[in-house]
């Protein structure tokens, strides 16, 4: 009988390893998945977005010293702008990708633009992130830019923290940020960090969690940690019985109308935590970021288009929110950033395309630094893979190891402005086309050609400024000057095929082809839409969704 257990437990052990070694890889993949935070900073341009950027890095024990917002004479470039242009300017004009560590967690920070012109870049981040941190100016309060980056984030139920922002100097009084973010947004704000003092008279913050009062020290241009005393509040020496009294006050008000932190009203989108500080200073830094680790949501299992949950722990997958190219001008390469869904990404592991249904190996995969980038071997839910030179692939595409799976599309934008591109050195045409290619892949403009035997390419974007990056890439980085002149139309609508052949010979309408062969139909005006719609009852015209 002993012998007999023996045999059968001889037989389990030939048997139970592959099972055992499967559970252990799916067990640790959602461990994995669970230090992972994966989030955006969105504000209006201004705000300080990139400054908050730069200091988390300074945090996170990434970089010595903090480099300057903006890139003036003699001073550092911020991090996480590395285009030439952003560099000259000193303004954020697209997406980067920042991971690093903190509190043995996996940070992957997505910086967006902050200028409106290329909020469809930043609309593309938010479908890759879990969570956002709303940044908002003290003296400017919600502003254009961030009620719209708001709406996208709650079409998405995206958990949002808020950091109210240069409170060093002079602004609104806190009680009425609170009130625009409530009225204006939609979500209660549960103050986490209450500052002491006025907007420009910012002394420090109470942690509400702890009742204790935390001062902090200004250092030489913000460059390294600010140094921090903490204390009882009604002990504290620098502080006027009228700031105390004042801060008092508020806080019981704040008890009084349950404005608490709540995480599940948080997750569910209801309220926001809300932190104040002054990001140059590096005030209330830590707060926010250590708010990241122990608030933020780690990522979770994904819906794919038929609104099925695909497990964190089934085979890898993925989708891709972003391509670049150049961004080492030395090696003229495509990056495709893939937000891994589920699984374990290895480098060199065969995945497949779901819109092509090809297979391609993975043998130049990297993590990402701002510019600066390295080989990646594994990756988990979460993080955000580099695919280098992966040249078949667009915006949207969803990547699968084993498991097929297609995740729901990122919607384009409806453009509002429409020019003609040209280039003015007629002996480089491949090299022009290749750059319409490009800039269209990247979504840098949206590119259409005309129906005639030799196209008249089109370029649109949201906003002038993506013309102004499409001319400066177009020379710098393919040597073709261009030339761009506005068309007359303004509005671009969807039809089915048989309209679209009607179409053709309609005035005030141009049938136009994108980069990917789908067909549009661009009208002059609002006038020449209503034209079209009462003289051609018959032609059906729908518009492009926004998001």
């Amino acid at each position: 009988m002993t012998q007999l257990s023996g045999e059968a437990a001889g037989l389990s052990s030939r048997e139970d390893p592959s099972a055992h070694n499967v559970v252990q890889e799916k067990n640790i993949i959602v461990s994995e998945a669970a230090r992972r935070r994966t989030f955006a900073i969105i504000s209006h341009p201004d705000a300080g977005k990139t400054t908050l950027t730069e200091k988390f890095l300074l945090y996170a024990g990434q970089i010595a010293e903090a480099g300057a917002v903006k890139a003036r004479s003699g001073r550092r470039q911020v991090t996480s702008d590395w285009m030439s242009m952003e560099q000259q300017r000193g303004i954020s004009i697209t997406s980067t990708v920042i991971q690093f560590t903190y509190r043995s967690h996996v940070i992957n920070l997505l910086d967006t633009p902050g200028h409106r012109d290329f909020s469809e870049d930043t609309y593309r981040v938010l479908a890759a992130v879990d969570a956002a941190i709303m940044v908002l100016d003290a003296a400017k309060g919600i502003e254009a830019q961030t009620l719209k980056l708001f709406e996208v984030c709650a079409a998405r139920r995206i958990p949002i923290l808020t950091f109210i922002n240069k409170y060093d100097r002079p602004g609104k009084e806190i009680l009425e940020l609170l009130d625009e973010i409530e009225t204006q947004i939609g979500l209660k704000p549960t103050p986490v960090t209450w500052p002491v003092g006025i907007a420009g008279d910012f002394r420090g913050v109470v942690d509400r969690r702890s009742g204790l009062y935390i001062k902090y020290q200004k250092t030489a241009r913000g460059a390294h940690e600010a140094l921090e005393e903490t204390s009882e509040l009604g002990l504290a020496t620098d502080i006027t019985p009228a700031v105390l009294h004042q801060t008092q006050e508020e806080l019981s008000l704040l008890e009084a109308v349950g404005a608490d932190l709540d995480v599940d009203s948080f997750l569910e989108g209801k309220t926001t935590p809300l932190f104040v500080g002054s990001a140059l200073t590096n005030f209330g830094v830590q707060h926010i970021l250590d708010a990241v680790v122990d608030l933020a949501p780690a990522p979770c299992d994904k819906e794919d288009a038929s609104g099925k949950k695909r497990s964190l722990a089934e085979p890898f997958s993925g989708f891709v929110f972003k391509i670049q190219a150049n961004m080492d001008p030395a090696h003229r390469d495509n990056v495709a950033f893939v937000r891994v869904c589920s699984g374990c990404f290895q480098r060199g592991m065969v995945v497949t395309h779901e819109k092509s249904k090809k297979s391609f190996a993975t043998k130049y995969a990297t993590s990402v630094f701002g510019n600066d980038r390295s080989t990646i071997d594994t990756a988990y839910p979460g993080d955000v893979v580099g695919l280098v030179n992966a040249g078949d692939l667009s915006i949207g595409d969803s990547l699968y190891g084993e498991s097929p799976v297609t995740y729901p599309p990122i919607p384009a934008f409806a453009p509002e402005l429409f020019s003609y591109v040209t280039s003015k050195d007629v002996s480089k045409y491949k090299q022009f086309k290749k750059g319409l290619e490009q800039m269209a892949r990247e979504g840098v403009v949206q590119v259409y050609n005309d129906l005639d035997p030799v196209p008249n390419p089109i370029i649109a974007a949201v906003g002038q400024m993506q013309f102004e990056v499409f001319s400066h890439r177009l020379i710098n980085e393919f040597k073709v000057p261009v030339e761009i002149r506005p068309t007359k139309y303004h509005l671009i609508r969807k039809s089915d095929p048989q309209c679209i052949q009607m179409l053709q010979n309609v005035s005030g309408a141009k049938v136009v082809k994108d980069f990917r062969g789908e067909t549009i139909v661009l009208i002059e005006s609002p006038y020449w839409l209503s034209y079209i719609q009462s003289e051609y009852p018959e032609i059906f015209l729908t518009p492009v969704s926004q998001h």
